[in-house]
Order: structure tokens, then sequence, then C-alpha cells
């Protein structure tokens, strides 16, 4: 399986993107509910987050990555940390994030029986 075919599968799944999505992983911008479902099932499956984008009426407003905050991407505290700061900040933004999905989740055969 392709990681953006395990994304879309898996993390993205039943959510509605407020983009068409086309091109890389990055380009799927989430209202804040759900972007806090995809952060949920990137905890869930392990995956790794790198940055979090987040959008101000379709403009760029803010990024944070976890070299900023000198975290392991797939460390769950610091991608929940930084969406809490972020919506609390300004409300009415929409989210992106770049994902790392390890080549062993994406040899799995099949992910039933994981949905949450």
């Amino acid at each position: 399986m392709e990681k953006s075919e395990f994304l879309e599968q898996q993390v993205f799944a039943g959510l509605t993107p407020k983009n068409d999505g086309s091109g890389t992983d990055t380009a799927y911008q989430f209202s804040e509910a759900d972007f806090e479902t995809v952060l949920d099932r990137a905890e869930h499956y392990g995956l790794g987050v790198y940055t979090i984008e987040s959008f101000f009426k379709g403009t760029p407003y803010a990024t944070t990555s976890h070299e900023d905050l000198k975290k392991r991407a797939t460390d769950h505290r610091w991608f929940k940390r930084a969406f809490l700061t972020s919506k609390t900040k300004q409300a009415g933004l929409t989210y992106a994030a770049t994902y790392k999905v390890s080549p062993k989740l994406l040899a799995r055969d099949t992910f039933e029986d994981e949905e949450e």
C-alpha cells in the first residue's frame, strides 16, 4: 500500500477536505473538528506528524513542526498540544499536516476491526 492510499483509506476516511486534495498529502485541509479526528487516528496508528499548517480563509496562518518543539514526529503529545494552541489563538482555521507512515504499517494486509 502506498502512503497516500493509506492516508486516504485509514486516516482521512469519512472526513471532508476543505480543498480539492490534489497533490501531496499536505494538500488536504480539514476543519477543526475533522483535523482533531485526523490527529486521533494518527495517534492510533502510530503515525508521525512532521508539520501542522493552519490557514485562515485560505491564507496560510501559521506552521509548527516537531523540530520547533524538539520532539519526535511520532510523539502524539507534540501535535496534540500544537493543535490545541493553534485553535485557541484563532477561530475558524483549517488545518493540514505532513505525515510519516512507517513501511511496516504500509506492509500490513488488513486494517479491519481497527476503526475507532
